[in-house]
C-alpha cells in the first residue's frame, strides 16, 4: 500500500471506478459521511434493488437529507463511523467517499472495526481518500490543511490490513474532475461548507480568492483532484 502514486493515468468521475470495482444491484449498500447525498443518488438510481443507509455527522446536511422524498430505498441518519446503528453482519459494502480523514483521530480504528462488525463475511469496504497534491489541495491547504488527518487516515486503513482485519483486494489512483463556475461557488461549498468552521481574515480571504481565481477560464475552475481508493474485504 501507498498513500500516493507516482503518476496518476486515469482522469474520470468516482462512479467510474466504483463501477467497475463493484457489483451493487441486490445489496444492503452503506454510506459514511453521505454530505449532501450527491453520491447517495447515484448509487440509488443507477441499479436495481439496492437498499442503502446513508449517514452523516453534520446536523446541517442531515436534516437537509430528510427532506429528500424521491428515494425510497435510502435511510438517512444521524451517525458517525465510529458507532454504526446496524446489526452485526447486516452490509454487503461499506462506502467512505473521502470521508475517513473528517474522523477524529482517536477514533479512525474504532471505525474501522465498526465497519468489520457490521460487514457480512466477504463484504468489501470502499475508502476513497484524497491524495494531499494538486491545484485545488494548494488552494484548500491555505487555509485548511489536511495533511496531518490524511496521513492518519491512510496509516489507519494500512493497519487495519497489517493486522489482518481487512484484506486488501485493490488499490486505484485516479483524478477526480472538480469544477467552479466561479469563486462565489467555491466559497459557497468549500470555505463556508456546513462540516467546518473556516475563519478567514481579510487578508487570507483575498490571498485564497487570487489563487483560486488563476485557475478560472471560459468554463469556470477546473481542478484533477487525485484520489486513492482502497477496495477492502471483511
Amino acid at each position: 500500500m501507498k498513500i500516493a502514486a507516482d503518476q496518476i493515468d486515469i482522469n474520470c468521475p468516482e462512479p467510474e471506478i466504483y463501477n467497475r470495482l463493484l457489483s451493487l444491484d441486490g445489496k444492503h449498500i452503506l454510506e459514511l459521511g453521505c454530505g449532501s447525498a450527491e453520491i447517495t443518488r447515484n448509487i440509488a438510481t443507477a441499479g436495481e434493488d439496492r437498499t442503502i443507509t446513508a449517514l452523516e455527522v453534520d446536523e446541517i446536511a442531515h436534516q437537509k437529507n430528510l427532506q429528500v422524498s424521491d428515494l425510497p430505498n435510502v435511510t438517512f441518519g444521524l451517525s458517525g463511523a465510529q458507532d454504526i446503528p446496524l446489526d452485526d453482519n447486516s452490509v454487503d459494502v461499506v462506502f467512505m467517499f473521502k470521508s475517513l480523514h473528517h474522523v477524529p483521530l482517536e477514533l479512525m480504528d474504532t471505525a474501522m472495526h465498526e465497519i468489520k462488525r457490521v460487514l457480512k463475511p466477504g463484504g468489501l469496504a470502499y475508502i476513497s481518500e484524497p491524495v494531499f497534491a494538486g491545484d485545488f489541495n494548494e488552494i484548500l491547504r491555505l487555509f485548511h490543511d489536511e495533511q496531518k488527518v490524511r496521513e492518519a487516515a491512510f496509516n489507519t486503513v494500512k493497519k487495519a490490513v497489517d493486522d489482518g482485519l481487512f484484506e486488501l483486494i485493490e488499490e486505484v489512483f485516479f483524478n477526480s474532475p472538480m469544477r467552479f463556475e466561479n469563486f462565489a461557488e467555491f466559497e459557497n461549498n468549500t470555505i463556508k461548507a456546513t462540516h467546518s468552521h473556516h475563519r478567514l481574515d481579510d487578508a487570507l480571504y483575498q490571498k485564497v480568492k487570487q489563487r483560486f481565481e488563476q485557475h478560472i477560464g471560459d468554463d469556470g475552475a477546473n481542478f484533477l483532484m487525485p484520489i486513492r481508493v482502497d477496495l477492502l474485504k471483511a
